[in-house]
């Protein structure tokens, strides 16, 4: 039985806290390139406080020019975010049994890092929906405060992988997926993602790799649960 709670937000907000500092990491990188692509102070913040989407939102950055692409950025984007699909269906065992208004309201303060960590407290016990919640809301705020700070940095710093904070997202990906690992029994999966995803990034064009990746090991994975 999940319950919801004050206790369970400010837990979940400090669990995440080391995990929001590395989000800030890569805050910092999207402030810049927010600064560097013509965007104003308020244009930038405004895109993190709505769109909350730190891959989406720089990939966006990275097409932007005159005139705008805005097919282009709406197609690439929502490939890439479409991997919320899979990580909603992952939590809704908990999550589902909140209210449509904490549940929806949880779900928008989603991001890969605070989700991540949620898996693996309910798995490991934790009974309190405010956990995802909270742990959501410390990424959102450290997102937004890093980008408003590296916004402003950007006006300074010309390059910012001369302090190599183009390999943040990697970096912490990394670890999220070494949180993740339960053991051998999830070798063939995440080596079936990890094929798909390489040889799509090959073969196809744009982001689909990070779909193809996620669907193969995740339907080899449902497969092999429902054979049990």
């Amino acid at each position: 039985m999940i319950i919801f709670s004050i206790s369970g937000i400010i837990r979940g907000f400090q669990k995440c806290i080391p995990l929001g500092i590395s989000v800030g990491s890569y805050g910092l990188v999207y402030g810049m390139l927010a600064s560097k692509a013509g965007l104003t102070l308020a244009q930038a913040l405004v895109m993190c406080l709505t769109v909350f989407a730190g891959a989406s939102q720089i990939i966006a950055l990275e097409l932007w020019h005159s005139p705008l692409p805005i097919a282009a950025i709406l197609i690439t984007t929502f490939i890439v975010n479409s991997r919320h699909v899979l990580m909603g269906a992952a939590i809704q065992p908990w999550v589902g049994q909140l209210s449509p208004i904490k549940a929806y309201g949880s779900l928008f303060f989603c991001a890969d890092e605070n989700w991540a960590l949620s898996i693996k407290a309910f798995k490991s016990g934790e009974a309190d929906g405010g956990f995802f919640l909270g742990s959501g809301l410390c990424i959102y705020v450290f997102w937004v405060t890093a980008a408003w700070i590296g916004y402003l940095g950007g006006l300074i710093v010309e390059d910012p992988s001369v302090y190599g904070l183009d390999f943040a997202f990697i970096a912490v990906f990394i670890v999220l997926a070494l949180s993740l690992w339960q053991g051998k029994r999830e070798l063939l999966p995440w080596t079936v993602a990890a094929a798909t995803a390489t040889a799509a990034h090959i073969l196809l064009p744009g982001k689909w790799y990070i779909l193809i990746g996620a669907l193969s090991g995740s339907l080899l994975e449902g497969w092999r649960y429902g054979r049990k």
